[in-house]
């Protein structure tokens, strides 16, 4: 526990969201995000998707793949923006496996967990069920076929207690309530700047 900010992955995450949200809201005209940075702050969110067992497995393997995907692009690429006009110009946007489809899939697991842990600070009691279940359904489901949709709800009743998620995220009760809070806040604008990318080039965000 001593070399304990290894093992603390909400302070990492709540750090770099921290620090996406800040370059936004000091850019006054054409705010730009760097890829590097934002997918670093992503992968940084992947072992959430682990802690909350089969349940969302799907979601940690798409997730990581597809958060893997756009580091690897920003070998090449400096922008969001200029990635998302680059599959524009080679007509590649819906493409399967194309860097924009990922962005917006790694978006909606931003979205997840921004959701996930509203409802955790909103509610009390041992079970995460209605929390995940919420967000879920309010993120994930309206793009889930039926059998997904079936799976994830059967993984619903594997999922850890309270105490046991806090403990593999090596935090307690006020000190998780604190980066969740952060996190919360921080993703918000980083989110709806993505929504906005999609949005102003007329490409939509729900498909």
């Amino acid at each position: 526990m001593a070399d304990g900010e290894s093992e603390r992955p909400l302070r990492k995450i709540a750090e770099a969201f921290k620090e996406l949200a800040a370059t936004l809201n000091s850019q006054t005209v054409d705010m730009e995000m760097e890829v590097a940075p934002f997918s670093r702050a992503c992968s940084l969110v992947s072992p959430l998707f682990g802690c909350l067992g089969v349940a969302f497995k799907f979601a940690e393997m798409d997730y990581v793949a597809k958060v893997d995907d756009i580091g690897r692009a920003s070998n090449s690429i400096l922008t969001l923006t200029a990635m998302l006009d680059k599959d524009i110009k080679e007509n590649t946007v819906r493409k399967a496996g194309s860097h924009s489809r990922n962005l917006l899939r790694v978006k909606r697991g931003l979205d997840m967990v921004r959701v996930l842990f509203e409802r955790i600070l909103a509610t009390e009691g041992a079970s995460l069920k209605e929390p995940a279940s919420t967000a879920y359904a309010q993120v994930f489901a309206p793009h889930h076929g039926w059998v997904i949709r079936k799976a994830v709800a059967a993984g619903m009743y594997a999922l850890p207690t309270r105490a046991q998620l806090m403990k593999k995220l090596n935090e307690d009760e006020d000190s998780a309530r604190i980066q969740m809070e952060s996190y919360i806040v921080t993703s918000a604008p980083v989110i709806t700047y993505i929504d906005k990318l999609f949005l102003t080039r007329e490409l939509g965000i729900d498909w």
